[in-house]
């Protein structure tokens, strides 16, 4: 069994959104953040101007899925970086982190490589991936450029576990697809069309006529070829030492 696999022990903290142990902030905590705020750039943190909700599964067990909230950072044409979040609420968990490349940049990647990563044209066409408040129309570029993409999602904190902290090894996550087991279960789907008032099913017709790529690397989404998952298993391992000086 993977460490992937494995609920870790004494630490999740049952049904419900996880609490992380802790005692409250104090006021000079508050302070030392409002002050820090005002002080230092967080250029950084600032760059992130894109918030786009869809689903992942888990590579190793895609009966497990998740509502997550990609807060995305764009380095260029070709290279998108995202904070991922199991909500939009002040409260949501920082569950792990997503690269986003273009097909120009995958096309040139090692295959060993090419396997861990999804694509994101069936995502997208199906109306799962949303940009909440944000215009359809407004967004339609950006979407007929997301269907030639693929993204690397690594999965830090299990929170659908109910795990209270980031436990144990980090998962590899998978995109919606149209075949099973990538078919997002419809009241996942509908439990978040309600939150922002919109339809997946009204979307996926609003977007019929967006181009779908001519071919999607079948290295990609490699479950769908092979019946095969990635899972991170943790082994001890022999320390490199530096060598001792002459």
């Amino acid at each position: 069994m993977a460490s992937s696999d494995k609920t870790p022990s004494p630490m999740p903290s049952g049904a419900g959104q996880p609490i992380p142990p802790g005692q409250p902030m104090s006021t000079e905590q508050h302070m030392l953040d409002k002050g820090a705020q005002m002080m230092q750039s967080l250029k950084p943190v600032k760059q992130m101007n894109q918030h786009v909700c869809t689903f992942a599964l888990y590579g190793h067990d895609m009966t497990r899925q998740i509502e997550t909230h990609h807060y995305i950072t764009r380095l260029n044409q070709d290279f998108l970086q995202c904070a991922v979040y199991d909500s939009d609420d002040m409260s949501g968990h920082l569950i792990g982190v997503e690269y986003i490349v273009s097909d120009r940049v995958f096309e040139n990647l090692p295959l060993d490589e090419q396997k861990l990563w999804h694509s994101h044209a069936y995502e997208v066409k199906s109306g799962l991936w949303v940009n909440p408040r944000v215009p359809e129309m407004l967004g339609k570029p950006e979407l007929e450029n997301m269907t030639r993409t693929y993204g690397k999602f690594w999965c830090t904190w299990q929170v659908d576990r109910g795990d209270a902290l980031p436990m144990g090894a980090p998962a590899l996550m998978m995109s919606p697809q149209s075949v099973s087991p990538g078919i997002v279960k419809p009241e996942l789907v509908a439990k978040r069309d309600d939150k922002y008032n919109i339809s997946a099913e009204a979307l996926r017709r609003s977007r019929v006529e967006i181009d779908e790529p001519e071919w999607i690397n079948p290295q990609a989404d490699y479950w769908k070829q092979h019946g095969k998952g990635f899972a991170i298993d943790i082994q001890p391992s022999e320390m490199k030492l530096r060598a001792p000086f002459p």
